[in-house]
């Protein structure tokens, strides 16, 4: 059974789309914050291949094709934006003084926590895409000279934090504003952030989309120029 596994064309995708699904179900009967779907998929698949001792490697030969998807993914998020192109245009300059208030916080963090428990420059611009979606942060790490596994990892609890936090921290915050929401959402937690967004509301997911490719070009920008600083 471990040799089928490990040779199969189709393992990877299944497990990991049925794990997610699975996760969605949970997610929609309890409606806990905590049971993100990804979080539920990521901690059942580390203890099956763990348990079955299925090499890694193994799983990732075919389950690496799922990202493939993640790129016209992102691009169809702007069908809800050009949806919502009236609202942006009659709030267009709090968007982008939101969006990139985000990614300077978010940059800046990164870097007082990075000399504050010294880490190395590698480490460092590692860290710097962790706000940005999957497909723009992997190309900025590893043109930085970053890790690129960990950059996805990162990214991956940045997007689950953000999922799982955001509404009681909107309500602590008193954050009513729908478009406050949605680039608080994309500009932070990026497409997870977004996905977020969306179940509140079309503008929220409007909002959240702009705000993934506004911030992930900030950021190609912004991080280049930061990561001089360690």
């Amino acid at each position: 059974m471990q040799d089928f596994i490990e040779q199969s064309l189709f393992f990877g995708p299944v497990i990991s789309l049925a794990l997610y699904e699975v996760g969605l179900l949970i997610k929609r009967r309890y409606k806990l914050a905590i049971l993100n779907p990804l979080l539920i998929t990521a901690i059942v698949l580390i203890a099956f291949l763990a348990v079955s001792g299925v090499e890694y490697d193994s799983y990732n030969a075919s389950a690496k094709y799922i990202s493939y998807f993640l790129t016209p993914a992102t691009v169809a998020l702007a069908v809800p934006l050009y949806e919502q192109f009236k609202l942006l245009k009659d709030n267009l300059a709090a968007v982008l003084c939101g969006i990139l208030a985000g990614v300077l916080t978010s940059l800046v963090s990164i870097l007082l926590l990075s000399k504050l428990f010294g880490l190395t420059h590698e480490q460092y611009v590692t860290l710097l895409p962790k706000s940005i979606t999957t497909a723009i942060g992997m190309g900025v790490s590893e043109e930085m000279g970053g890790i690129t596994a960990i950059t996805v990892a990162v990214i991956c609890v940045t997007g689950m934090i953000g999922d799982m936090t955001s509404e009681w921290l909107f309500k602590i915050l008193r954050i009513r504003h729908p478009v406050a929401k949605g680039l608080a959402l994309g500009t932070a937690s990026h497409a997870m952030g977004t996905a977020k967004a969306m179940e509140m509301g079309e503008v929220e997911g409007a909002m959240g989309s702009l705000a993934i490719v506004t911030a992930g070009l900030l950021t190609v920008i912004g991080a280049s120029f930061f990561a001089q600083f360690l």
